[in-house]
């Protein structure tokens, strides 16, 4: 069996899903859609790019990583069902994007997360080191946020799915309690950089990192906060679990698949929430490579042969 696999190409985590897959799982791939026997869409909304004759003809798997139900209008419904007409099989990486799926199609949808690479992502026990490499004061509480949190559209807009607005409010109550410096991270950052501003917040903004140097950042947070409204994973709560890094998170994606009930709250018990960093590291072993990928082999085998 040939394994077709669409590439985002947008230097975004779905890119180096791909380039792992292909180095680390014994399925042969192709590049040539002609040589596939089997289509994954693993960025389903660049589906359009393969040509139809080649959807129709082989068998598809297509990755939902979440619905943003603020932004699902009639377009974008229009737009899943078209798309659901040559798809056989869909992959979603949580129960609660299974539940949105599974309102819109009939097809069978499986529920395999995402592997969390342990080459990539560590545990580094000199924090002190870190710290002086980035020239950091020991004595700041650091929380970080390494996710996207404005919209590409105008730069300005928040991405209310992912909740900087939330993010904000969590960071207006910590600063009361600590000496207080958010880290974050990579392009579109805007909208926070922006209220940090406002607020009064010390930061440090690295925008282009390194897979090494983010795995380094992670090592010395004492608190990463997911404050998102949906998501599929999000990755960054397997990245914080797998390099013993504290975190709390909204009960979006598999957050409640790795993470303890009490690090996981809503926006009026925020400040009741508590990091569990070896109930969160017991949890996502399994994800490791290679065992976290043995689930995704089965699926495009049993989607092939069905």
């Amino acid at each position: 069996m040939n394994l077709y696999i669409n590439s985002a190409k947008e230097n975004w985590v779905v890119d180096r899903f791909i380039k792992e897959f292909k180095e680390f799982d014994k399925i042969r791939s192709t590049r040539l859609l002609f040589n596939a026997d089997l289509i994954w869409i693993i960025a389903p909304w660049t589906w359009r790019k393969i040509p139809i004759k080649y959807l129709k003809r082989n068998k598809v798997v297509c990755t939902i990583h979440h619905i943003d139900e603020d932004k699902f209008d009639e377009i974008a419904k229009k737009e899943f069902l078209e798309r659901d007409s040559i798809v056989n099989q869909y992959h979603v990486i949580s129960e609660s994007t299974y539940k949105q799926v599974s309102n819109l199609t009939i097809k069978p949808i499986k529920i395999i997360p995402f592997w969390v690479n342990q080459n990539i992502w560590f545990e580094i026990k000199n924090r002190d080191q870190i710290l002086d490499k980035y020239k950091l004061d020991n004595k700041k509480f650091y929380i970080g946020s390494f996710q996207r949190d404005t919209e590409g559209s105008d730069l300005i807009s928040p991405k209310l799915s992912k909740g900087p607005d939330r993010f904000i409010e969590i960071l207006r109550r910590k600063k009361e309690e600590h000496n207080l410096c958010v880290i974050i991270t990579g392009k579109r950052r805007n909208y926070l950089i922006k209220k940090l501003n406002e607020e009064k917040i010390e930061y440090k903004y690295f925008e282009m990192v390194s897979f090494s140097e983010l795995n380094e950042l992670y090592n010395i947070l004492d608190l990463y906060i997911v404050s998102s409204r949906y998501e599929g994973g999000p990755q960054a709560i397997l990245e914080c679990a797998i390099t013993r890094t504290p975190i709390i998170s909204t009960d979006v994606g598999i957050a409640s698949e790795i993470l303890s009930t009490s690090s996981i709250y809503q926006m009026n018990n925020f400040h009741e929430a508590k990091p569990d960093i070896e109930y969160a590291y017991k949890n996502v072993i399994k994800y490791q490579i290679p065992e976290g990928m043995k689930h995704y082999r089965k699926l495009f085998l049993e989607s092939y042969e069905n």
